[in-house]
């Protein structure tokens, strides 16, 4: 599917393609961890029924579980670790020229 129109420079088109099947189930699996929320996204992303779309949901369920680090102190209690850069001063050297009219050996 494409949409044209007229510029003064010319045509201009631009090509619309709805998702694939793993597209539209990629993106569903991004935005919820349910897989009924992500069949039905997935098939409103595409226009299918949500039967067609159920296989290849549960067939594309990661295995693994996404692993989330998380930094506690001896209690379990999570706390925020903040860190700052500490910006290093270093010397400027500078060069000095002579004085006008002295005169430089080389």
């Amino acid at each position: 599917m494409s949409e044209d129109w007229q510029t003064k420079y010319g045509r201009r088109r631009v090509r619309k393609d709805p998702p694939t099947l793993e597209e539209a189930v990629f993106a569903a699996q991004g935005i919820t961890d349910d897989v009924q929320g992500q069949i039905e996204i997935a098939s409103a992303l595409i226009g299918l029924p949500p039967e067609k779309v159920r296989e290849q949901v549960l067939k594309s369920k990661p295995t693994a579980p996404q692993v989330t680090r998380m930094i506690a102190n001896e209690r379990g209690v999570a706390r925020a670790v903040v860190v700052e850069r500490r910006v290093t001063r270093r010397p400027v050297v500078v060069e000095r020229r002579p004085a006008r009219g002295t005169i430089v050996k080389v």
